[in-house]
């Protein structure tokens, strides 16, 4: 196993100190309107985010700004940025990728003096720990789907057994789907994530809430 390898399971601990346990990116919305009530939900939440949610563009984004000069960066992360429907989840990505470039900073490795939101900051981390596109795409999806279904310990009846079975459960589809997006050209998909964007817009109505978004 390489070096690189090992370094990119540090892009995906939990101990990532960039506050990604703090947001729900709408789950918190769906729990609550009773929308998703137990581990089948959530898998079929899942699997339809992996396959047509916003997620996938900033995941096809990746390869292109693994490698894409500083004026490249801004306009690619602004894109992304914009296709974020609810003021709460792209404040989540200002912050998560503020913290992650800080990260790399105190850590030495010397990124570009730029704000950036989470999926280009994660290109960076991708650049400076020398990780190739496809398992940068493949540790960003597995990443999303870990986040959300610590999310979703939380909130739904969910036991941390049912949780890791859906993990396990869900490889193959990450697997599949990072292959396919790490060739893909984002500016030729679409986002089909409407739910998730109205359950995102709609987390701040919430009376009582345990997350971010």
């Amino acid at each position: 196993m390489t070096t690189s390898r090992l370094r990119l399971f540090q892009l995906i601990s939990p101990a990532l100190p960039v506050g990604a346990f703090s947001y729900s990116e709408g789950l918190e919305v769906l729990v609550q309107r009773g929308l998703l009530l137990d581990g089948a939900g959530v898998r079929a939440w899942l699997e339809a985010e992996l396959q047509r949610g916003t997620l996938v563009l900033e995941a096809a984004s990746l390869p292109g700004l693994l490698v894409a000069e500083a004026a490249e960066l801004r306009e690619r992360d602004s894109w992304l940025l914009a296709l974020r429907e609810a003021a709460e989840v792209r404040a989540q990505q200002r912050q998560m990728g503020a913290s992650l470039l800080g990260l790399l900073a105190d850590l030495g490795f010397n990124p570009p003096a730029l704000n950036l939101a989470w999926p280009a900051a994660f290109a960076l981390a991708g650049r400076a720990l020398e990780v190739g596109a496809t398992e940068l795409v493949e540790a960003y999806l597995y990443g999303w789907v870990a986040n959300q279904l610590s999310a979703a310990l939380r909130l739904v009846p969910l036991g941390p057994t049912e949780a890791q079975r859906l993990q396990l459960g869900l490889a193959p589809l990450i697997a599949k789907r990072a292959l396919e997006l790490a060739a893909a050209d984002p500016d030729q998909l679409w986002s089909g994530g409407v739910g998730a964007g109205l359950a995102q817009l709609r987390h701040v109505e919430l009376y009582s809430r345990l997350f971010r978004s």
